[in-house]
């Protein structure tokens, strides 16, 4: 496998009661720990929990073996929060692992030492692009 770059384009967000906006896609997923402001109709991340791949994101986080330790890790007043990016098939666990590598979400154990992958650079836009780093190169361990 040759060294690879990625665009990857983050769209969100969606609180635990919106979730079933997320598509039917296939994908990554972060979860976030967030305020929502009801008044602003806005919502401030407080920190990424978890990172994840699917081929039909919607399905994934809403049936997710995970969700009990996401919601522990909310402090008062704070409310789940996902975001998503559409990434095809081949390419998902690739993308997957080189955002848990580089940014180290507390409840991801896989990847988050060690990168099994040829060079991978990842370019992010979209909605979290600020609490993603935006430009990174991850090289295997």
């Amino acid at each position: 496998m040759a060294a690879q770059s990625y665009d990857v384009e983050f769209h969100g967000y969606y609180r635990e009661p919106n979730k079933e906006g997320l598509p039917a896609k296939s994908g990554i997923y972060c979860v976030y720990r967030a305020v929502h402001n009801v008044d602003r109709k806005t919502v401030t991340l407080n920190q990424l929990i978890y990172i994840g791949e699917s081929e039909d994101v919607r399905a994934r986080v809403a049936d997710h073996d995970r969700l009990d330790d996401w919601s522990e890790l909310l402090k008062q007043g704070e409310v789940l929060c996902y975001s998503y990016a559409l990434v095809p098939s081949p390419y998902r666990v690739r993308v997957e692992a080189a955002l848990i590598f580089k940014h180290k979400p507390p409840l991801n154990t896989e990847y988050s030492g060690a990168f099994p992958f040829d060079d991978t650079t990842i370019s992010i836009t979209g909605d979290t692009a600020a609490k993603l780093i935006t430009h990174f190169v991850v090289q295997r361990t």
